[in-house]
């Protein structure tokens, strides 16, 4: 009892409580003000809109049958992440990238009380992702104090990069509620982790000591082919993650149920192992009591694959209108975010690279960071649960 005592001592309560108060505004102003709602709605289009655009550059590779008629996944949407590299990347060139996160990085500081990686990380990773993010500040992730580690890493779980965001809405998912998921990751990622790992050391970073890291291309031309190119392994990873994680979820499936054939169960799979492992939080986030083992099963593949996994059983389930309009919303929030085990491998080995003295401190908290991304999605879903009971007209479609 003592220890707990002390332990909610060590937390920074002023740091929490803001964290949660600016994603409940941010849920607040997307999901029941109409000015709010029809902004994000109308800046999701846009992003969508400014995305196709890749389509055309698509077709003249690939041909019209397999992107504008076939629309296979592969050839269509993963074709987008060639041209937004190329923009992100000129925009690296000139410095705007850096700019930007490190403005809303101060902003966040400013009102959550957390140290500028932290809160730089928390405003880029929608943009750059949890691989990418920490480029912008890798001389000083040395330097890092086990709580801000933390930070960093629960805020690479909980949200999706916003290159993969055409992907995802080729699976049939709403591009609104994702562009709003990925906002209130950045704050609940920032409050929850404070609260799983509390700050107990000073740390030797601030918005003083933090250079802006510029591009190390000769040209915007350079930058933009650099661009172009990166996507190339992007792509071939996303390809063959879905290939081998949809392959070997068919395998578990086909080895559960016989399993399940042998002890006279007819029936049994993996997936509905995970579905009715998750009904109780799926019950909790607000989802219809009818479709809770549904939703509970795209948690269960997200969390045990990846969200690609996921997201496209969402789609088909949208397709089918096997899911009312608030549980599709609240699934969609729930399965926004980078915990799982691929993830997992790939955060240790890119902070482990980045800083190799602070590998072990990487290992040891990867688990609980893990835990705590899972926590922040499944909060923004119970939030928009919560604030579209009444009302699940509110909720975008």
């Amino acid at each position: 009892m003592i220890l707990v005592f002390f332990g909610l001592f060590q937390i920074n309560w002023p740091t929490v409580l803001s964290g949660f108060a600016l994603q409940l505004a941010i849920a607040l102003l997307t999901v029941r003000w109409d000015f709010g709602r029809s902004v994000v709605e109308c800046f999701a289009n846009k992003v969508e809109h400014f995305l196709e655009f890749a389509y055309a550059g698509a077709a003249f590779a690939y041909g019209d049958l397999l992107v504008d008629k076939l629309k296979v996944f592969a050839f269509q949407s993963l074709s987008v992440l060639f041209f937004l590299s190329m923009v992100v990347q000129i925009m690296f060139y000139y410095g705007w990238i850096q700019a930007a996160c490190f403005k809303v990085g101060s902003i966040i500081q400013a009102m959550l009380g957390t140290t500028i990686c932290e809160s730089v990380n928390a405003a880029c990773i929608p943009f750059l992702g949890m691989s990418e993010a920490p480029l912008l500040y890798k001389p000083y992730i040395t330097y890092l104090t086990p709580s801000e580690l933390h930070a960093i890493m629960s805020g690479g779980f909980a949200s999706c990069a916003g290159s993969l965001f055409a992907a995802y809405t080729a699976l049939g998912v709403n591009p609104t509620n994702l562009i709003t998921a990925a906002s209130m990751a950045g704050p609940g990622s920032l409050y929850l982790s404070k609260l799983f790992y509390p700050e107990n050391k000073k740390t030797k970073t601030s918005s003083d000591n933090i250079v802006l890291i510029k591009s190390f291309d000769d040209s915007v031309m350079s930058a933009a082919c650099k661009g172009a190119s990166s996507a190339v392994e992007m792509i071939q990873g996303i390809v063959a993650n879905v290939i081998a994680c949809v392959a070997f979820v068919a395998f578990l499936n086909g080895i559960v149920g016989w399993f399940g054939q042998l002890a006279g169960v007819q029936g049994l799979s993996f997936e509905y192992i995970l579905g009715e492992v998750f009904i109780p939080l799926a019950w909790i986030m607000g989802v219809t009591p009818s479709q809770c083992e549904e939703i509970g099963r795209l948690i269960g593949l997200k969390t045990a694959v990846n969200e690609f996994v996921a997201y496209e059983e969402l789609g088909k389930l949208k397709k089918a209108g096997r899911l009312t309009q608030r549980s599709e919303a609240i699934a969609t929030f729930a399965l926004c975010g980078f915990a799982n085990p691929g993830s997992l491998s790939l955060m240790i080995a890119t902070l482990g690279t980045l800083s190799p003295s602070q590998r072990s401190t990487v290992i040891d908290l990867s688990v609980r960071a893990f835990v705590c991304g899972s926590c922040t999605s499944f909060m923004a879903a119970s939030l928009i649960g919560e604030l579209s009971f009444q009302n699940p007209s509110l909720i975008y479609r």
